[in-house]
């Protein structure tokens, strides 16, 4: 093959899709050499379509400074297999890239159109094509339809971005510096103190998110519970019953409070006043990545590396839009239209398209959040291959319903607001009754609105006391960050992009910093942070990280310089390193011993139920290698109790105890899966408990 165009992509599904749209001779040509697919297509001219895996190149160290020492200045670009043994099959990948580059006379860059697509295809026609990153065009699309891939092809970029590839390679070059050097510093000075090895990270963007938590879990347990009182007065209004609330709530003193519910006993109650309102609740604005992170995981309790994962997979099928943006934006070139009358031919969406396809003005609710590469999250109406199950047609469910949702008119409330005295005290009574459904009819089951209708009632009526409460409560400390919000406070706060939170949310479970889906710091976690903060508290600092995100973003607009953010950098990270390297004692000290009680508590299950005294743990057997829940009072031989437990999977501690008998309870995992509780009671009635588990 001689001469022909050569069109790099970032995964096979999407080179597949492209050299399919493309094609317009005979059929399209799938070539797979040493396990390897590549697409030839006919369109005038011969067409080779290839495959990337996503990132073929990464950062690492120069040979100047190979070793497991710190600090680290040197870095270059090397092909991913080089640091990943087990991107072994990668080597083969660029090689046959390499060949097919060779003979190819046009270079075209069809990879995601985002700053990770584009610093993919620029390592990749830079370093396998032979430097042909100045001379390729830029090809930009969406959606993965048929109709857009051609669009995109016709009206190509006459270059690649190369201000977003500057700020994405300074991006990782500036992240890769901070990781290794802050990383490397943790765990050699954990290992010089303890004598063994385990892997700790940080980050300039990890440090920031786990010190939301540290902080949180900080306010938890040095929270002060204060008591107060709250009263209401359950009254009858016709056959029906009302709790009506005391306007004053909370009452902070019991002697207040027993003085307000003697000055209300045995007095009538009579309707002072009654205030009618409508309450209209506009549309909601299209989903991007972190809008669809948050409601999948309100709704199915998905974590946002599942639902990020889910989305890319919808979005390689051509079913949705692409997934990592920003935008709340639907232009209308999408063709609002015809995306109505492709969904109308699903039984499920049939009726909520065709009325949307019958309003006069078919127009969206956009929020302000703008994407320079991409519009907002929406389905492009194609019917799936394979039929959607599970999490893939949850997800598209959720997608689909938001875009009907956002153009469907305001919801609207009648709000009935009213005031009842009793004796001299006033108390408050809410009815709420839906008079036009709007958006909400298009985005159900997601969003519910129950109604509370009243009665009809009357000014001065008299209505019945039937009985008065007064409920003495305690304030709640602040509540755990759960993947949901932890992602909110990270978007709230702009650290990290919509493509890496969820990964660093992923990491810091992985870690074992944090744990549960109500997120619980690790003594191992709280250590980090301490050490951070003491020594150096930059790392940590939600301004230092947010400064850096608005500098990548300068780099692009052309106001700031890679070379002058990699300088700073450097220096920098010079007096970090020199001030943990002169700690690195009291360091090692501080996480050994953290790191020990964490390892404890991530095996412990909880309290024997046999002797009461000792701990379940998983254990695994010199012997048989097999894991087994048993007592701590196994080792010292006064208590005998062991349980079986699956070998297949990943068996943790749940943290909670079983619903039916109490007894202890794990969560097994199995890839592909959701995870699931086991209750280690051999006669539990309810001894697996599926989908009990949010993951996290």
């Amino acid at each position: 093959m001689e001469g022909y165009t050569f069109i790099i992509t970032e995964k096979p599904d999407a080179a597949y899709r492209i050299a399919t749209a493309l094609n317009q001779e005979g059929n399209v040509e799938r070539v797979v050499e040493k396990g390897m697919p590549y697409f030839v297509a006919y369109r005038g001219e011969k067409i080779v379509v290839v495959p990337a895996l996503g990132h073929l190149y990464t950062v690492t160290q120069s040979e100047k400074e190979q070793g497991n020492h710190y600090p680290v200045f040197n870095l270059k670009w090397v092909p991913l297999y080089q640091v990943n043994q087990k991107a072994s099959r990668i080597r083969v990948w660029l090689q046959i890239i390499s060949k097919l580059a060779k003979e190819a006379k046009r270079f075209i860059d069809a990879c995601d159109y985002d700053l990770e697509g584009s610093i993919i295809g620029y390592c990749i026609l830079k370093y396998s094509c032979g430097e042909k990153q100045s001379v390729a065009k830029r090809m930009k699309y969406s959606t993965l339809t048929k109709e857009e891939l051609q669009r995109a092809y016709d009206t190509l970029s006459p270059h690649l971005d190369f201000a977003l590839i500057e700020s994405g390679l300074t991006r990782h070059e500036v992240d890769w510096l901070y990781g290794i050097n802050l990383s490397r510093a943790l765990t050699l000075a954990t290992k010089k103190m303890s004598g063994y090895y385990a892997t700790l990270s940080t980050g300039r963007v990890q440090g920031p998110t786990l010190k939301f938590l540290v902080e949180r879990e900080r306010e938890i347990t040095g929270f002060m519970p204060n008591p107060y009182w709250i009263f209401k007065a359950k009254i009858t209004i016709g056959e029906k019953q009302f709790d009506a609330g005391y306007k004053k709530n909370p009452i902070k003193s019991k002697e207040e409070a027993e003085k307000v519910a003697e000055l209300c006993r045995e007095k009538k109650g009579v309707i002072e006043n009654i205030e009618e309102k409508r309450l209209i609740l506009p549309p909601l604005v299209p989903f991007d990545l972190g809008a669809l992170q948050s409601e999948a995981y309100s709704s199915f309790g998905y974590s946002p590396m599942r639902t990020s994962t889910i989305a890319q997979k919808l979005y390689l099928e051509a079913l949705i839009s692409y997934p990592r943006t920003g935008s709340q934006k639907l232009p209308s070139q999408i063709g609002y239209e015809d995306i109505f009358k492709k969904l109308s031919k699903w039984r499920e969406y049939n009726q909520l398209a065709r009325e949307l396809l019958t309003r006069p003005k078919i127009k969206p609710n956009e929020g302000k959040k703008v994407d320079p590469a991409h519009p907002a999250i929406y389905p492009t109406g194609k019917l799936p291959e394979k039929a959607l199950v599970g999490a893939e047609k949850n997800i598209f469910d959720l997608v689909v319903r938001r875009f009907f949702a956002v153009f469907g008119s305001p919801a609207v409330r009648h709000i009935l607001e009213v005031t009842i005295n009793i004796g001299e005290e006033s108390f408050s009574l809410t009815g709420k009754k839906m008079l036009n459904e709007g958006w909400l009819r298009f985005y159900s089951p997601y969003r519910k609105l129950e109604d509370s209708p009243l009665p009809p009632l009357r000014k001065d009526q008299e209505v019945k006391v039937e009985k008065l409460i007064l409920e003495n409560k305690f304030t709640q400390p602040p509540l755990r960050y759960n993947p949901r919000t932890l992602l909110q406070k990270m978007e709230e706060c702009n650290i990290g992009t919509k493509a890496t939170r969820a990964t660093i949310i992923q990491t810091l479970y992985d870690r074992g910093y944090i744990r549960d889906e109500k997120v619980a710091v690790s003594e191992l976690g709280l250590a980090v942070t301490d050490a951070l903060e003491k020594f150096c508290p930059s790392v940590v600092s939600v301004e230092f990280t947010r400064q850096l995100e608005e500098q990548m973003e300068a780099i692009q607009q052309g106001k700031e310089t890679k070379e002058k953010i990699m300088r700073c950098t450097i220096e920098n990270l010079k007096e970090i390193t020199a001030i943990l390297k002169a700690n690195e004692r009291a360091i090692g000290k501080q996480l050994s011993y953290a790191l020990q009680i964490t390892k404890i508590n991530q095996k412990t299950i909880g309290p024997c139920p046999t002797c009461h005294s000792g701990k379940l743990i998983i254990i695994k057997s010199k012997r048989t290698k097999k894991h087994f829940a048993g007592c701590t009072n196994y080792f010292n031989g006064t208590c005998k109790t062991a349980f079986p437990l699956p070998q297949k999977g990943t068996v943790k501690p749940s943290g909670r105890i079983c619903d039916s008998c109490e007894w202890p309870t794990v969560q097994v995992s199995l890839r592909g899966k959701k995870p699931w509780i086991l209750c280690l009671n051999p006669a539990c009635l309810n001894r697996i408990q599926k989908n009990k588990v949010n993951d996290h």
